[in-house]
């Protein structure tokens, strides 16, 4: 087996035995990233340098018996809206395109804390305003299992890259479903991690009471220990939760007798693709024959979750967004004439189209006149949403439906129409405005051999039950990683 196949911590156990050497598992990610990056662009910068350098130090540290961690010397990617000291940090956005922080986001810190070597930051929807990655300056990330289709977004690139075996795993962040659906699309584990499970401490900010960081990665297992590694209690957040356990990886089970799983009807309605429906039920049958309850169940109020979701983040974008100015950082339009309008032509030359969109709809619905009937509104729908939620899993244990109502689109087909895009989210926005755990999980391919996911809600710090669920369905079926491997098999063999 190639070093690219495998799961990280199969790679990391190779590397305590000695068996692999950090420098050669850096070398493989690193060719590997070359040879797919001219097809897939899931990277915006790539620091060949710095990762030989990292890897360097690492094996120095697990020979002195310093790192002994599951994941040390696994290399890992991160999407490029995470702070890291001295390495160009862009938000895939013009207005960012020579951003060197001064610091380091707190959730890559523990990354480097337990070892891992960074390669690079990933490519993403502008400013993580998407849901295909097709709106960064830096042109758009293509799905590695069909590329004329879109990885999903934002945190498209962090997919991609796994998928494409670029990278052992990758953080992404999740506002309104960017780590679920494009793992959805691309046939990887993601997970959005309860609200303040992880430091937000470095993240850019878009909508600041949804955003979330999160682990992608081959398989449940690797998703387990990566949120182990990221999940912390951080003074600088002052979101972030002091959670009494983090040891995630004692819910890797395969046990799912008398869990009582709950699937909303809504979740099964007009919209949603029959091949994605039969996935997702079919899923929903392996969980029920190793012993769990699965019932069908009315969930209130799923219609108002997008307009709630996208009056709230819109609010708080165009309220961060304000500080990209071309005063302090970022870029400056190169002629202006006074202030005002280099603010002016600064931002109309650094913004794309997207953000500017949801500058202008955040900034209406804070207007005077407009606030009481547009954000006031919203913010009592999220608190209904949050309450709908409760209500179920006061009998549930765990809710299951699709992470999104298709598998991956053709490129150029979502950004033509922004409303079909918004509703690509239909399934992923409530869990962020109600401030939940999900996972999405790859069950199956459609027709055209794209990967199609089933997501996986639980309710407040109830990551572990999720986890345990999930990698049952894992250990029933299969793992994803060994079935893509084995359709790369088949694609070599048809060419």
């Amino acid at each position: 087996m190639k070093i690219t196949e495998l799961t990280a911590l199969e790679l990391g156990a190779k590397i305590r035995a000695g068996e692999v050497t950090v420098k050669e598992a850096v070398q493989a990610a690193l060719e590997q990233a070359k040879a797919a990056e001219p097809m897939i662009n899931s990277y915006v910068t790539l620091d060949e340098e710095g990762a030989y350098a990292q890897a360097e130090e690492i094996q120095k540290k697990i020979d002195a018996g310093e790192l002994t961690g599951p994941l040390a010397g696994v290399p890992v990617a991160v999407k490029d809206n995470m702070c890291i000291k001295g390495q160009l940090t862009t938000c895939s956005s013009k207005i960012l395109s020579n951003f060197k922080p001064t610091y380091t986001a707190e959730a890559v810190e523990n990354l480097k804390k337990a070892g891992m070597v960074i390669l690079g930051k990933t490519n993403m929807d502008e400013f993580a305003m998407g849901s295909t990655t097709e709106t960064s300056w830096y042109g758009p990330t293509k799905n590695p299992h069909n590329t004329a289709h879109v990885p999903g977004g934002s945190s498209g690139g962090s997919c991609a890259a796994v998928a494409a075996g670029e990278c052992f795993g990758a953080l992404g962040s999740d506002t309104g479903g960017s780590i679920r659906q494009p793992s959805s699309y691309c046939g990887v584990v993601g997970m959005k991690p309860t609200y303040g499970t992880v430091s937000r401490y470095g993240l850019v900010a878009y909508g600041s009471s949804l955003d979330q960081i999160g682990p992608i990665t081959k398989d449940v297992s690797d998703c387990a220990a990566f949120l182990e590694v990221i999940a912390s209690h951080d003074p600088k957040d002052s979101t972030s939760v002091e959670r009494e356990d983090y040891d995630f990886t004692s819910a890797l089970k395969d046990d799912v007798q008398g869990l009582k799983i709950g699937i909303p009807r809504d979740y099964l309605g007009d919209g949603l693709d029959p091949e994605v429906k039969e996935a997702v039920l079919a899923a929903a049958k392996v969980l029920e024959k190793r012993g769990a309850v699965v019932e069908l169940f009315d969930l209130g109020l799923v219609k108002y979750a997008i307009p709630a979701y996208y009056t709230i983040a819109s609010a708080e974008a165009s309220s961060n967004l304000e500080r990209f100015d071309g005063v302090k950082y970022g870029y400056r339009a190169a002629e202006y004439e006074g202030l005002h309008n280099m603010y002016k032509k600064t931002r109309s030359e650094g913004f794309g189209a997207e953000v500017k969109r949801r500058i202008m709809l955040g900034s209406f619905v804070l207007s005077s006149g407009y606030y009481d009937a547009y954000y006031l509104k919203a913010l009592r729908t999220k608190a209904l949403i949050k309450q709908e939620f409760d209500k179920a899993f006061e009998k549930y244990d765990v809710i299951l439906g699709p992470a999104a109502p298709t598998t991956a689109p053709e490129l150029g087909t979502s950004l033509s129409d922004p409303i079909k895009m918004y509703l690509g989210d239909i399934y992923t926005i409530s869990v962020n405005l109600a401030g939940l755990p999900g996972i999405s999980v790859p069950v199956g391919r459609d027709k055209k051999g794209l990967p199609v996911g089933m997501q996986l809600i639980g309710s407040a710090f109830a990551e572990k039950t999720l986890i345990r669920a999930a990698y049952t369905y894992e250990c029933a079926t299969g793992k994803a990683h060994e079935k893509m491997a084995e359709v790369k098999a088949s694609e070599k063999e048809v060419r």
